[in-house]
């Protein structure tokens, strides 16, 4: 990196602390902070959305998985998204929004009492802010190996410059700094694909060189459950349905933002949007991978690039070496910048997220005596998002040996509490008769028998825990609420569970079910996508 490079980076975070302070100047308490007023459009919730989840986890574990682990396999996973989207409008996103809330876990106490409420935000914030720990640490080994950075000034730096602007601007900065970086971010990746794709000698080169046994899109051969298929066909599509379904609908880093639109129809509508664009987003990464890896095959020393002090290979650095390699100056500070930025959108949500649960569940929910003044909850609320940015830097010093691709690591992570987290969310809006202590009891059993599933029975893919994990905790807590914890019908169930009745429940304004049957077409001609492009690639 030179001048140029260099100029372009400071340029970038300057811009990105200064918006957030422009646009936190007129913020007034929490919910200003936390939500936005709820006044964001739905376009850019959804462009934050992809952002946040196209982080640098994505842009360099994606391609170190295309060339080290599963090949154009993980294509597979992106199948889900649609279907996600179609479940969570119908079952998850209005509930939240209707009830005018900041932390989803407040849904949870209404329907199932305090405990429910405080065990899943509990569990959020742990295994979010270690999951973004993985994101931190992704970004700095780059610094680290590409600049010669010490690790541990690389992860302050991320951390200290995201904070900046997440304390300014709150849930607003978020999202327009993530629409920003979107920007930046796919001209990056597309700028990197251009350039690998030519060093290689062009487009027929490309997949000449490139593996036939890595250029599979679909795989049906196995099933995942102890044939050691850990990335066929089907625990992709069903172990990405509840996961998408449970980060989308359950996590607070995704349905707080999706909670700061105007109403109900604007929620949706991100969510329709999200599930449209993320799939070309997701091949162009995972086509750099391809590129990437056809020139590792063509230029074998290429290798000894990414080797570390230990002698291991590191594919997570493939994207950011190639890049400084044989990119010319500019161009590279744009692509790093497009990885600092992919980065900074996981870390922002994240923290912002952790500070509202911390906030809303925990110190107004139980230390208070009486509510806060509105200049307090925005204090309280800045400083709280001080304290987890901290937390995820101390975290991203423990999580670099899960996974040889850090994408695989964040999934790992997730996968354990998803479908618990997902189920207890389908108990409260699906049925009547499960109340708190049988929720509670299925989350633990659930994310129990997960847990156990990791450490006893490697051969089942990680992606099923997801689904084990949702179908065992809905079971167990459903049948030990009837079995075991029967209490009387709570009053008022009609508001807070799901009926056939969605529109007048809703006060929809738009034909949903139209959206519904888009979102299942594109889902049918996603897969006629992946097939041509194994065709093309075999």
């Amino acid at each position: 990196m030179n001048y140029l490079d260099w100029s372009i980076f400071i340029l970038y975070m300057g811009g990105m602390i200064l918006m957030s302070m422009y646009l936190g100047r007129k913020q007034k308490n929490e919910n200003d902070y936390y939500i936005g007023g709820n006044d964001v459009d739905h376009w850019s919730i959804a462009i934050s959305t992809m952002a946040t989840q196209c982080s640098t986890n994505s842009l360099l574990g994606a391609p170190a998985f295309v060339i080290s682990v599963g090949g154009l396999l993980w294509l597979q996973y992106e199948l889900a998204v649609p279907l996600a989207m179609i479940g969570i409008m119908l079952f998850l996103l209005p509930f939240f929004r209707k009830q005018n809330i900041i932390s989803v876990y407040e849904y949870l106490e209404k329907r199932f009492g305090v405990g429910t409420r405080t065990l899943l935000s509990i569990l959020f914030q742990f295994l979010r802010a270690f999951a973004t720990g993985v994101t931190v640490y992704g970004i700095s080994i780059v610094l680290q190996h590409i600049i010669g950075m010490p690790f541990w000034l690389a992860v302050i730096l991320l951390g200290v410059i995201t904070v900046i602007y997440d304390f300014f601007g709150g849930m607003k900065a978020v999202i327009y700094s993530d629409v920003i970086q979107m920007v930046i971010l796919y001209g990056g990746i597309a700028a990197c694909l251009v350039y690998a794709i030519n060093l290689v000698g062009g487009w027929s080169a490309m997949w000449s060189y490139f593996p036939n046994d890595l250029s599979r899109t679909i795989d049906f051969a196995g099933h995942g459950l102890g044939d050691g298929k850990t990335f066929s066909f089907w625990p992709m599509l069903f172990g990405g349905l509840f996961l998408y379904i449970s980060y989308y609908g359950c996590d607070q880093t995704q349905v707080q933002r999706e909670l700061s639109s105007r109403n109900i129809d604007d929620t949706n509508m991100s969510l329709f949007i999200n599930g449209l664009l993320r799939f070309p987003l997701v091949i162009t990464y995972c086509l750099v991978g391809v590129a990437i890896g056809a020139y590792i095959f063509k230029n074998p020393a290429f290798l000894e690039n990414l080797r570390e002090s230990a002698g291991n290979i590191n594919y997570n650095l493939a994207v950011p070496v190639f890049v400084l390699k044989n990119l010319p100056n500019g161009i590279i500070g744009l692509i790093i910048v497009a990885l600092f930025a992919a980065a900074m959108s996981s870390l922002d949500s994240t923290i912002n997220s952790l500070s509202a649960v911390t906030i809303r569940d925990i110190v107004e929910r139980f230390f208070l005596k009486k509510p806060l003044t509105a200049k307090l909850q925005l204090l309280y609320s800045r400083l709280t998002t001080i304290f987890w940015g901290i937390m995820c830097i101390i975290f991203s010093f423990f999580v670099g040996d899960i996974s040889k691709s850090i994408i695989e690591s964040v999934n790992k992570i997730g996968s354990l509490a998803n479908g618990p987290i997902l189920a207890t969310f389908l108990l409260a809006i699906l049925t009547k008769k499960t109340n708190g202590k049988g929720a509670v009891t299925g989350i633990l059993l659930g994310f129990a028998l997960n847990g156990y599933l990791w450490l006893y029975h490697p051969q089942v893919s990680w992606l099923w825990w997801n689904v084990i994990g949702c179908v065992a905790t809905f079971f167990i807590g459903y049948t030990s609420s009837i079995l075991v914890f029967r209490e009387p019908e709570k009053e008022g169930l009609a508001e807070l569970t799901w009926s056939r009745n969605a529109k007048e429940q809703f006060h929809y304004k738009k034909n949903w079910p139209k959206y519904y049957a888009i979102l299942t077409a594109y889902f049918l001609t996603m897969i006629g996508v992946l097939k041509i492009i194994e065709r093309i690639a075999l």
